[in-house]
Protein backbone atom coordinates (compact mmCIF):
# COMPACT_ATOMS: atom_id res chain seq x y z
CA UNK A 1 0.00 0.00 0.00
CA UNK A 2 2.58 2.45 0.79
CA UNK A 3 4.64 1.82 -2.36
CA UNK A 4 1.43 2.15 -4.72
CA UNK A 5 0.80 5.34 -2.44
CA UNK A 6 4.67 6.53 -3.23
CA UNK A 7 4.03 6.00 -7.07
CA UNK A 8 0.51 7.63 -6.86
CA UNK A 9 2.42 10.90 -5.61
CA UNK A 10 4.78 10.92 -8.00
CA UNK A 11 2.44 10.70 -10.91
CA UNK A 12 1.18 13.41 -9.71
CA UNK A 13 4.45 15.19 -9.40
CA UNK A 14 5.00 14.34 -12.74
CA UNK A 15 1.79 15.30 -14.26
CA UNK A 16 2.39 19.27 -12.79
CA UNK A 17 6.09 19.44 -14.28
CA UNK A 18 4.79 18.56 -17.33
CA UNK A 19 1.55 20.82 -17.09
CA UNK A 20 4.58 23.75 -15.96
CA UNK A 21 6.34 22.38 -19.30
CA UNK A 22 3.47 23.13 -21.30
CA UNK A 23 2.95 26.66 -20.07
CA UNK A 24 7.07 27.58 -20.09
CA UNK A 25 7.53 25.98 -23.44
CA UNK A 26 6.75 28.74 -25.70
CA UNK A 27 8.88 31.56 -23.70
CA UNK A 28 11.97 29.49 -23.38
CA UNK A 29 12.00 28.56 -26.90
CA UNK A 30 12.93 30.42 -29.88
CA UNK A 31 15.61 33.38 -30.37
CA UNK A 32 14.79 32.95 -26.53
CA UNK A 33 17.61 30.02 -26.69
CA UNK A 34 16.72 27.49 -29.40
CA UNK A 35 17.20 30.30 -31.95
CA UNK A 36 20.45 31.62 -30.86
CA UNK A 37 21.50 27.98 -30.68
CA UNK A 38 20.97 27.49 -34.37
CA UNK A 39 22.48 30.58 -35.08
CA UNK A 40 25.89 29.65 -33.51
CA UNK A 41 25.71 26.15 -34.83
CA UNK A 42 25.05 27.86 -38.71
CA UNK A 43 27.72 30.03 -37.91
CA UNK A 44 30.14 27.01 -36.66
CA UNK A 45 28.94 25.32 -40.09
CA UNK A 46 29.93 28.36 -42.46
CA UNK A 47 33.68 28.18 -40.98
CA UNK A 48 36.41 26.80 -43.84
CA UNK A 49 38.43 24.21 -43.56
CA UNK A 50 41.52 26.07 -42.62
CA UNK A 51 39.98 27.87 -39.26
CA UNK A 52 41.47 26.52 -36.22
CA UNK A 53 39.60 22.75 -35.79
CA UNK A 54 39.66 23.00 -32.26
CA UNK A 55 36.23 25.49 -32.17
CA UNK A 56 34.32 22.38 -33.76
CA UNK A 57 35.66 19.43 -32.10
CA UNK A 58 32.07 17.90 -30.08
CA UNK A 59 32.59 19.85 -26.39
CA UNK A 60 33.52 23.13 -28.11
CA UNK A 61 31.17 23.46 -30.57
CA UNK A 62 28.02 22.53 -27.91
CA UNK A 63 29.90 24.85 -25.67
CA UNK A 64 29.91 27.56 -28.22
CA UNK A 65 25.48 26.71 -28.86
CA UNK A 66 25.08 27.28 -24.76
CA UNK A 67 26.56 30.14 -24.56
CA UNK A 68 24.50 31.67 -27.09
CA UNK A 69 21.97 31.80 -24.27
CA UNK A 70 24.32 33.22 -21.89
CA UNK A 71 23.61 37.18 -22.07
CA UNK A 72 19.90 36.68 -22.02
CA UNK A 73 20.67 34.61 -18.78
CA UNK A 74 22.27 37.91 -17.71
CA UNK A 75 18.73 39.28 -18.42
CA UNK A 76 17.37 37.25 -15.43
CA UNK A 77 19.17 38.89 -12.72
CA UNK A 78 16.89 41.36 -9.87
CA UNK A 79 20.68 43.78 -10.14
CA UNK A 80 19.68 46.73 -11.37
CA UNK A 81 23.18 47.59 -12.40
CA UNK A 82 23.56 44.13 -14.58
CA UNK A 83 20.56 45.44 -16.07
CA UNK A 84 21.56 49.08 -16.49
CA UNK A 85 25.05 47.35 -18.33
CA UNK A 86 23.65 44.65 -20.14
CA UNK A 87 19.64 45.17 -21.08
CA UNK A 88 21.16 47.87 -23.55
CA UNK A 89 23.51 45.94 -25.17
CA UNK A 90 20.75 43.97 -26.83
CA UNK A 91 19.31 46.83 -29.34
CA UNK A 92 19.50 49.73 -31.65
CA UNK A 93 16.94 52.04 -31.78
CA UNK A 94 17.19 53.62 -35.33
CA UNK A 95 14.46 56.06 -35.43
CA UNK A 96 15.80 57.85 -32.28
CA UNK A 97 19.41 58.43 -34.11
CA UNK A 98 17.84 61.21 -36.12
CA UNK A 99 16.33 62.85 -32.71
CA UNK A 100 19.80 62.89 -31.72
CA UNK A 101 21.40 64.70 -35.26
CA UNK A 102 23.02 61.31 -35.95
CA UNK A 103 23.13 58.74 -39.10
CA UNK A 104 23.21 55.29 -39.32
CA UNK A 105 26.32 55.64 -42.00
CA UNK A 106 28.41 58.15 -39.85
CA UNK A 107 28.00 56.61 -36.59
CA UNK A 108 30.70 56.83 -34.25
CA UNK A 109 32.92 53.38 -33.79
CA UNK A 110 33.54 54.77 -29.89
CA UNK A 111 30.61 53.66 -27.49
CA UNK A 112 31.56 56.53 -25.00
CA UNK A 113 31.48 59.10 -27.39
CA UNK A 114 27.97 58.14 -29.10
CA UNK A 115 26.82 57.55 -25.60
CA UNK A 116 28.22 61.08 -25.00
CA UNK A 117 26.40 62.62 -28.23
CA UNK A 118 23.20 61.20 -27.17
CA UNK A 119 23.34 62.30 -23.96
CA UNK A 120 23.88 66.48 -25.29
CA UNK A 121 21.39 66.02 -27.80
CA UNK A 122 18.44 65.21 -25.01
CA UNK A 123 19.99 68.11 -22.97
CA UNK A 124 19.71 70.12 -25.52
CA UNK A 125 16.68 69.63 -27.45
CA UNK A 126 14.68 67.95 -24.29
CA UNK A 127 11.14 68.59 -26.24
CA UNK A 128 12.58 66.02 -29.08
CA UNK A 129 12.26 63.09 -26.64
CA UNK A 130 9.23 61.38 -24.97
CA UNK A 131 8.98 62.02 -21.03
CA UNK A 132 10.55 59.04 -19.28
CA UNK A 133 8.64 57.65 -15.86
CA UNK A 134 11.07 57.41 -13.08
CA UNK A 135 9.19 54.93 -11.68
CA UNK A 136 9.32 52.64 -14.78
CA UNK A 137 12.70 53.44 -15.50
CA UNK A 138 14.58 51.36 -12.22
CA UNK A 139 17.19 50.74 -14.28
CA UNK A 140 17.77 53.81 -16.11
CA UNK A 141 17.79 52.82 -19.09
CA UNK A 142 14.77 54.77 -20.61
CA UNK A 143 17.28 57.75 -21.88
CA UNK A 144 19.77 55.11 -24.41
CA UNK A 145 19.11 54.38 -27.45
CA UNK A 146 21.11 50.83 -27.00
CA UNK A 147 24.30 49.93 -28.39
CA UNK A 148 24.22 46.96 -29.96
CA UNK A 149 26.60 47.51 -33.25
CA UNK A 150 29.14 48.76 -30.47
CA UNK A 151 28.39 45.55 -28.86
CA UNK A 152 29.20 43.41 -31.47
CA UNK A 153 32.27 45.45 -32.92
CA UNK A 154 33.79 45.33 -28.97
CA UNK A 155 32.95 41.29 -29.29
CA UNK A 156 34.96 41.43 -32.44
CA UNK A 157 37.88 42.88 -30.49
CA UNK A 158 37.98 40.85 -27.82
CA UNK A 159 37.76 37.88 -29.94
CA UNK A 160 40.87 39.16 -32.57
CA UNK A 161 42.62 39.65 -29.31
CA UNK A 162 42.31 36.78 -28.06
CA UNK A 163 43.42 34.86 -31.54
CA UNK A 164 46.82 37.20 -31.79
CA UNK A 165 47.71 35.45 -28.12
CA UNK A 166 47.03 32.44 -28.84
CA UNK A 167 48.66 32.13 -31.28
CA UNK A 168 51.58 33.60 -29.45
CA UNK A 169 50.95 31.02 -27.06
CA UNK A 170 51.36 28.52 -29.67
CA UNK A 171 54.81 29.74 -30.60
CA UNK A 172 55.86 29.48 -27.27
CA UNK A 173 53.54 28.58 -24.20
CA UNK A 174 52.89 25.79 -21.97
CA UNK A 175 50.17 23.28 -23.18
CA UNK A 176 48.04 24.53 -20.12
CA UNK A 177 48.08 28.40 -21.58
CA UNK A 178 47.28 27.17 -25.20
CA UNK A 179 44.37 25.19 -23.18
CA UNK A 180 43.51 28.51 -21.39
CA UNK A 181 43.21 30.60 -24.32
CA UNK A 182 41.65 28.36 -26.76
CA UNK A 183 39.05 28.13 -24.10
CA UNK A 184 38.65 31.79 -23.91
CA UNK A 185 38.17 32.18 -27.41
CA UNK A 186 35.65 29.30 -27.24
CA UNK A 187 33.18 31.59 -24.70
CA UNK A 188 34.23 34.93 -26.92
CA UNK A 189 32.42 33.23 -30.09
CA UNK A 190 29.39 31.45 -27.72
CA UNK A 191 28.78 34.98 -26.02
CA UNK A 192 29.29 37.32 -29.40
CA UNK A 193 27.21 34.79 -31.34
CA UNK A 194 23.57 35.97 -29.21
CA UNK A 195 23.85 39.43 -30.14
CA UNK A 196 24.55 38.93 -33.85
CA UNK A 197 21.24 36.67 -33.53
CA UNK A 198 19.77 39.78 -31.50
CA UNK A 199 20.99 41.69 -34.39
CA UNK A 200 19.11 39.89 -37.10
CA UNK A 201 15.36 39.96 -35.04
CA UNK A 202 13.61 43.13 -36.60
CA UNK A 203 12.30 44.22 -33.26
CA UNK A 204 15.43 44.68 -31.17
CA UNK A 205 16.65 47.56 -33.97
CA UNK A 206 13.18 49.95 -33.23
CA UNK A 207 11.17 51.61 -31.67
CA UNK A 208 8.05 49.55 -31.94
CA UNK A 209 10.04 46.48 -30.05
CA UNK A 210 6.68 45.34 -28.71
CA UNK A 211 4.09 46.23 -30.49
CA UNK A 212 3.69 49.44 -33.06
CA UNK A 213 3.53 52.88 -30.44
CA UNK A 214 2.41 56.03 -31.35
CA UNK A 215 0.65 57.36 -35.05
CA UNK A 216 -0.31 53.70 -36.82
CA UNK A 217 -2.41 55.03 -40.06
CA UNK A 218 -1.55 50.81 -40.88
CA UNK A 219 -2.96 49.83 -38.29
CA UNK A 220 -0.61 47.25 -37.49
CA UNK A 221 -0.77 45.11 -34.22
CA UNK A 222 -0.04 46.77 -31.02
CA UNK A 223 -0.25 44.04 -28.80
CA UNK A 224 2.64 43.55 -25.74
CA UNK A 225 3.51 40.14 -26.83
CA UNK A 226 4.54 40.41 -30.10
CA UNK A 227 8.11 40.62 -29.15
CA UNK A 228 7.70 37.15 -26.98
CA UNK A 229 5.60 35.79 -29.77
CA UNK A 230 8.04 36.22 -32.72
CA UNK A 231 11.49 35.37 -30.57
CA UNK A 232 9.98 32.14 -29.25
CA UNK A 233 6.39 31.17 -29.37
CA UNK A 234 5.88 31.37 -33.09
CA UNK A 235 9.10 29.24 -33.49
CA UNK A 236 7.53 26.38 -31.02
CA UNK A 237 4.58 26.52 -33.14
CA UNK A 238 5.83 25.80 -36.18
CA UNK A 239 9.32 24.45 -34.89
CA UNK A 240 12.60 25.13 -36.52
CA UNK A 241 13.95 23.06 -38.95
CA UNK A 242 17.84 23.00 -38.54
CA UNK A 243 18.29 20.17 -41.55
CA UNK A 244 16.49 23.08 -43.96
CA UNK A 245 18.64 26.26 -43.28
CA UNK A 246 22.07 24.49 -43.10
CA UNK A 247 22.19 23.28 -46.45
CA UNK A 248 21.88 26.85 -47.61
CA UNK A 249 25.16 28.07 -45.42
CA UNK A 250 27.95 29.92 -46.92
CA UNK A 251 31.57 29.42 -46.87
CA UNK A 252 32.24 32.25 -44.17
CA UNK A 253 34.26 35.49 -46.03
CA UNK A 254 36.60 37.99 -44.68
CA UNK A 255 35.07 41.50 -44.34
CA UNK A 256 36.85 44.87 -44.30
CA UNK A 257 39.17 45.45 -41.34
CA UNK A 258 37.18 48.18 -40.47
CA UNK A 259 33.77 45.94 -39.25
CA UNK A 260 32.04 48.65 -37.45
CA UNK A 261 30.32 50.18 -40.45
CA UNK A 262 29.64 46.27 -41.93
CA UNK A 263 27.67 45.85 -38.58
CA UNK A 264 25.67 49.02 -38.75
CA UNK A 265 24.88 48.14 -42.26
CA UNK A 266 23.98 44.70 -41.20
CA UNK A 267 21.59 45.94 -38.41
CA UNK A 268 20.03 48.67 -40.62
CA UNK A 269 19.31 46.15 -43.16
CA UNK A 270 16.74 44.40 -40.47
CA UNK A 271 15.36 47.58 -39.51
CA UNK A 272 13.76 47.70 -42.85
CA UNK A 273 12.33 44.75 -42.37
CA UNK A 274 10.07 45.85 -39.46
CA UNK A 275 7.30 46.72 -41.21
CA UNK A 276 7.19 43.87 -43.34
CA UNK A 277 7.33 41.68 -40.00
CA UNK A 278 4.21 43.36 -38.98
CA UNK A 279 2.40 43.15 -41.99
CA UNK A 280 3.10 39.45 -41.55
CA UNK A 281 1.27 39.49 -38.15
CA UNK A 282 -1.33 41.61 -39.54
CA UNK A 283 -2.40 39.21 -42.85
CA UNK A 284 -2.68 36.26 -40.43
CA UNK A 285 1.07 35.04 -41.60
CA UNK A 286 2.27 34.54 -38.10
CA UNK A 287 -0.80 32.81 -36.72
CA UNK A 288 -0.65 30.38 -33.94
CA UNK A 289 -3.34 27.97 -35.34
CA UNK A 290 -1.32 27.73 -38.78
CA UNK A 291 1.82 29.08 -39.22
CA UNK A 292 2.06 29.81 -42.47
CA UNK A 293 5.24 29.15 -44.99
CA UNK A 294 6.12 33.06 -45.14
CA UNK A 295 6.06 33.20 -41.87
CA UNK A 296 8.52 30.58 -41.00
CA UNK A 297 10.79 31.51 -44.48
CA UNK A 298 11.03 34.93 -42.56
CA UNK A 299 11.94 33.67 -39.85
CA UNK A 300 14.36 31.03 -40.72
CA UNK A 301 16.00 33.74 -43.36
CA UNK A 302 17.04 36.17 -40.70
CA UNK A 303 18.39 33.28 -38.64
CA UNK A 304 20.41 32.45 -41.77
CA UNK A 305 21.28 35.79 -42.07
CA UNK A 306 22.88 35.90 -38.56
CA UNK A 307 24.97 32.52 -38.95
CA UNK A 308 26.90 33.92 -42.09
CA UNK A 309 27.29 37.15 -40.63
CA UNK A 310 28.74 35.99 -37.43
CA UNK A 311 30.80 32.99 -39.24
CA UNK A 312 32.00 36.26 -41.14
CA UNK A 313 32.95 38.05 -38.19
CA UNK A 314 34.58 35.41 -36.52
CA UNK A 315 36.79 34.06 -39.74
CA UNK A 316 37.72 37.87 -40.05
CA UNK A 317 38.75 38.33 -36.45
CA UNK A 318 40.98 34.78 -37.05
CA UNK A 319 41.99 35.98 -40.86
CA UNK A 320 43.53 39.43 -39.46
CA UNK A 321 44.75 38.42 -35.80
CA UNK A 322 48.48 38.42 -36.20
CA UNK A 323 50.40 36.83 -33.30
CA UNK A 324 50.37 39.38 -30.52
CA UNK A 325 54.39 40.62 -29.99
CA UNK A 326 54.77 41.94 -26.57
CA UNK A 327 53.38 38.34 -25.40
CA UNK A 328 56.12 37.38 -27.93
CA UNK A 329 58.45 39.21 -26.41
CA UNK A 330 57.56 38.17 -22.90
CA UNK A 331 57.46 34.46 -23.86
CA UNK A 332 60.86 34.57 -25.12
CA UNK A 333 62.35 36.47 -21.67
CA UNK A 334 60.98 33.29 -20.10
CA UNK A 335 62.30 31.32 -22.15
CA UNK A 336 65.91 32.71 -21.80
CA UNK A 337 65.71 32.95 -17.86
CA UNK A 338 64.25 29.69 -17.81
CA UNK A 339 66.64 27.12 -20.81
Amino acid sequence: MYAHGQNDLRMKQLIIQAAALIVILPCALGWDYEGHRLVNQLALASLPTNFPAFVKESGAAERIAFLAGEPDRWRNTTDLTLKHFNNPDHYLDFEELALCGLKPETLSPFRYEFAGQVAVARATHPTNFPPIDAAKDTERTKALVGYLPWTIAEYYAKLKSGFSYLKAFEESGTAEEVKNARENIIYIMGCMGHFVGDGSQPLHTTIHYNGWVGENPKNYPTNRTFHSWIDGGFIARAGLKPKSIMPKVRSAKVLDTNIFPAVVHYLHAQFALVEPLYQLEKDGKLSAKSPSSEGIEFIHGQMLKAGQMLGDLWHTAWHYAAPDNYLRGQLAKRKLANP
